[in-house]
Parts: structure tokens; sequence; C-alpha cells
């Protein structure tokens, strides 16, 4: 959304038209409504109770509960008889977005920027298991605390069309106007438990683990959206480097993950510089 190159003279003349590559980063501020993806609940592409009940991993979630002498083997016998109390409410952790991208300001300030823009996103939550048979309080010792999370990434290609105004000196304003493509890809759901970690991304085709089940590596969660956004942006003309930018981005896009689909907002805040003026014309 910046533009390297010439800035506009101190007279108010616009910029000088010109291509720039430019680099971004930032802190990304992701929607909550597609969070729930990674809550583990009964029907969603990833459960808890498919790890938690499982020959290969539940046995192992036991013994550690009962090694850390939070789950009493007297009242939970086995890994079959552990039970989700309370299922997590999920939340994203503001997260990192890079971008590349070209630019290119015609001489009346107005042009068009094309750009790649990567986020890595993080989904937390806490679900509750039973420590005894009969369940009890939230909050008492009958229940153990156990974390959950969810890993993603967001590739999202981005068209704008822009307007810079010059403000004087080497300042600048710059409006962008743009829609995006947006490709989010799932790469990790895990549990955590006395102190112990497990996946509970389905690599099983929805079949139980066990030791002798099959798995393959490569999981297609996750699908293609779209969204349109604005930014304002203020920028500085550096003497040599080209010029760096200070902005926000508002985001309305659709975010595709299986079940969970839905319209959200986004933010972004971050800078950018535009580097070198490969300008056509003096």
């Amino acid at each position: 959304m910046l533009m390297a190159g010439s800035a506009a003279a101190d007279d108010g003349r616009p910029p000088s038209r010109g291509l720039a590559i430019t680099g971004d980063a930032g802190a990304w501020l992701a929607d909550n409504n597609t969070a729930d993806f990674y809550s583990g609940k009964p029907g969603n592409s990833n459960t808890i109770d498919l790890v938690l009940h499982s020959n290969l991993y539940g046995r192992q979630i036991w013994q550690t509960l009962v090694d850390q002498g939070l789950i009493s083997p007297s009242a939970i016998g086995s890994h079959e008889a552990l039970r989700v109390a309370e299922y997590p409410s999920m939340r994203y952790r503001v997260g990192l977005h890079y971008a590349v991208g070209l630019h290119y300001v015609y001489a009346s300030g107005f042009g068009w920027l094309l750009r790649a823009d990567m986020a890595r996103l993080h989904a937390e939550g806490a679900f509750n298991l039973e420590a005894t048979a009969g369940g009890g309080v939230l909050g008492s010792r009958q229940y153990v605390r156990c974390g959950i999370a969810g890993r993603e990434d967001r590739v999202c290609i981005d068209f704008a069309l822009t307007q810079r105004v010059p403000l004087g000196g080497r300042l600048d304003l710059e409006i962008d106007l743009g829609a995006s493509l947006v490709n989010t890809k799932v790469r990790e759901n895990i549990i955590e438990a006395g102190g112990g970690t497990w996946s509970i991304l389905d690599v099983w085709g929805g079949h139980s683990p066990d030791y002798n089940a099959g798995s393959y590596d490569y999981i297609n969660q996750g699908g293609i959206g779209y969204g349109v956004f604005v930014s304002l942006l203020v920028g500085y003309e550096l003497p040599v480097l080209g010029t760096m930018k200070a902005g926000y981005t508002c985001s309305q896009a659709r975010t595709v993950l299986e079940g969970h689909t839905a319209w959200g907002w986004q933010h972004m805040l971050g800078i950018r510089l535009e580097l070198n003026n490969f300008s056509f014309t003096e």
C-alpha cells in the first residue's frame, strides 16, 4: 500500500509516477467467529473424545493424569472413563503477518497495489475433565483443567486501488480500497493434560487412533474465502531507501473452516517499506 520513489514536492505537486517493491510486517487481530473450529467439541473435524478414548493416546493421557496425582484410578478406572465436563471457549491470539508486493503510482497520486500477505494465527482455550466418577462443582478438585490450542496459516492475495495525498515536506497520506482471496490452512490442533501434549488433528479418517491404525501426514483442512479491505497509512520519504509508512487496515473476510465458515472483521496494524522507484518516465 506504499510507494517508493520521489515524494510530493514541497510546492504541493502530487507524487511522481513509478513502480515500487513493498514489504510489510505487523500485527493481525482475527475475529473469533471461526476459533471454535479448534475447540474439540463433538461434531468438529477434530474432537477431544476421539483421542481421549483411543487405545493409542487415551491410555497415555490417563496414565499421565494418574502419575501427576490429578485423578484417582479408583475413581477413573481407565481412559474409557475419562469425560469432558466442560468444552472450551476459543479465542485467537494477536498474530503476526508479513507481505510482499508491487505498487504503481501515477503522476496524479492514483495507483494500484498487488500483494501476497501471510499470517500465522493461534487459537487457544481450556476445558475441564471430570476427576471423579460423578462430577461436581466447577473449580473444585473434582475437575482437571486442560489446555487446547490450534494453529493456522492464512495466505491472502490482495488487489487494491490506492490514492496518495501530499501532506507537505516528506509526508503523505494514503488510502487503499481493495479485495482479497484468503486461503486458510489448518496446521495444528493439540490438547495439554498433566504436562503432556497430544494432537487431536484427525489423521485417522474419523476412526479411533490405535496401534495398528494407519495415518497420513498431510491434512487438508481449510479452504479459500474472500473479503474486502480498506487501509489508511501515513508515509515518510526516506533519503535513500524509499518510503516508510505506518498504517491500519480493516478487513471484512469470509474465512473457510469446515463447519465454522463465517464472515468476520480482521484488524491489522503495521509498517511498510517501499524500495526503489522504477519510473518509466521522468
